[in-house]
């Protein structure tokens, strides 16, 4: 009887730590270009509510990270792009702005990484690029200083417009304009075991392509997918495309066991009228399938059974902001403090895309079009079971196992996404390679879930 408590004991605790581990990949970055922010005390109390196990703020304001000490969330501060000429030009400058910004809140205030600046590599200011470097080092040298080396990261973001080459992802390649500077920024990282950072938004590609093909693709709606010609591999959403991109850059350079974090990504609520994607369905859609995406430790193609770091694009919307209507509205909360849309964050709730209640219909099950190829319905079935389903019963020994077919497979596991994410139309669609029938297609031991 002790033997057996002490494996349950055992068994909980690896439990605890999975769902630990499925929850610190989700971050966020809490902007505070606006005018009618809640004070930081409640900005932390909303945070404590939700699974979010990082905060990324820009710049270092002492009472945000006040706030945030002893709470356990992890925090990311940066350096002004304005700064960086005075760190690279004086150690000492450094050395203050490590005294004044980290040393006075670091451990209780768990800061884990320092960004120096923001965008710099395609800023197109040439003397902010050559500065980056010895900015960085005069940072990392005075953390060392500190005693404060290995516990806090240093590093720097980048938007996507470093890569000249990133379609297919297995392609992906520098702007060689950077060789220089990114070989010496990547050696530097690996040295000291920071992460290399980036921005990617597929929001920015369905802009460039506003089909309902490259949406579904981008909002990791379920789509046929397309296959990397380089190496075969399937992807099923633009996120783990850009990230795997970059991932093959770094590779190409000989630094591939470089991390990569997604400092920001995201989807605006609203916009203006001209603009092309902003709307709740579709950021919820995005950001909510992100959150599942990423708890499934499911990975990416290249980098399998293991999430990124990634942090959402934005806490809250952020009114002052400049340019577009999008610009100011992509927030997950008001500033009241309500959600603008749920994306499963919430402590103790099952990370799933909200939607409506299921509407009041005949047709419950979902099933694939007659005449749909067996790569199709692989792809289908490959995509549903990597978004949080259980595809259990259609294992070795599960009550739908047999017939051994791709497409009884799939036809269960496709029923299942409907039922799971939302009973609505456009979750039975799979690139219009599904149908919705009122007939029950359980058979034998087989129950599919549906049904009045």
């Amino acid at each position: 009887m002790a033997t057996l408590s002490l494996l349950l004991c055992l068994f909980l605790i690896v439990i605890a730590f999975s769902l630990a581990e499925s929850q610190s990949y989700v971050g966020v970055n809490y902007g505070q270009v606006a005018d009618n922010l809640p004070a930081p005390a409640a900005t932390v109390k909303l945070l404590q509510s939700t699974t979010i196990a990082k905060v990324r703020i820009y710049g270092a304001d002492p009472d945000i990270i006040k706030a945030l000490a002893n709470t356990g969330i992890g925090i990311v501060i940066g350096t002004a792009n304005d700064e960086i000429p005075k760190l690279a030009s004086d150690p000492n400058y450094a050395t203050q702005w490590i005294n004044a910004n980290v040393v006075p809140y670091y451990p209780s205030s768990n800061i884990t990484l320092i960004i120096v600046g923001n965008e710099i590599m395609t800023s197109g200011n040439q003397g902010l690029i050559a500065q980056l470097m010895p900015a960085m080092g005069n940072i990392q040298t005075a953390l060392s200083s500190a005693s404060l080396n290995g516990k806090i990261k240093v590093s720097t973001v980048h938007s996507m417009a470093v890569l000249t080459q990133s379609d297919p992802p297995s392609s992906g390649l520098f702007n060689e304009g950077f060789q220089d500077t990114m070989k010496q920024l990547l050696s530097f990282l690996k040295d000291n075991k920071s992460p290399f950072t980036i921005n990617p938004y597929p929001f920015f590609a369905y802009k460039n392509d506003p089909t309902p093909e490259t949406l579904a693709f981008c909002v990791f709606q379920p789509n046929s997918g397309r296959v990397d010609s380089g190496n075969g591999k399937l992807y099923t959403n633009m996120f783990d495309a850009q990230v795997d991109a970059v991932h093959s850059a770094l590779s190409r350079m000989g630094f591939q066991d470089v991390e990569i974090v997604v400092a920001e990504t995201g989807w605006p609520s609203r916009g203006d009228d001209n603009e092309v994607g902003p709307s709740v369905e579709n950021a919820k859609a995005y950001n909510g399938n992100l959150v599942g995406h990423l708890k499934s430790l499911v990975g990416t193609p290249l980098m399998p059974g293991k999430s990124v770091d990634t942090y959402i694009f934005a806490l809250y919307d952020e009114d002052l902001k400049q340019g577009q209507g999008s610009e100011r509205a992509f927030g997950l909360y008001n500033t009241n403090l309500t959600m603008v849309y749920d994306v499963g964050l919430a402590k103790n709730q099952v990370p799933t895309t909200p939607v409506a209640p299921p509407p009041k219909t005949a047709t419950d099950w979902c099933v694939p079009k007659s005449g749909v190829s067996e790569d199709q319905l692989q792809a289908n079935l490959d995509y549903a079971c990597s978004h949080g389903i259980d595809c259990g019963p259609i294992q070795p020994g599960g009550a739908c196992f047999e017939p051994n077919t791709v497409a009884s497979h799939a036809a269960y596991a496709m029923n299942l996404y409907y039922q799971t994410v939302g009973r609505n139309p456009w979750n039975c669609n799979f690139s219009q390679t599904a149908t919705l029938t009122s007939t029950n297609p359980s058979y034998n031991g087989c129950v599919y879930p549906g049904g009045s």
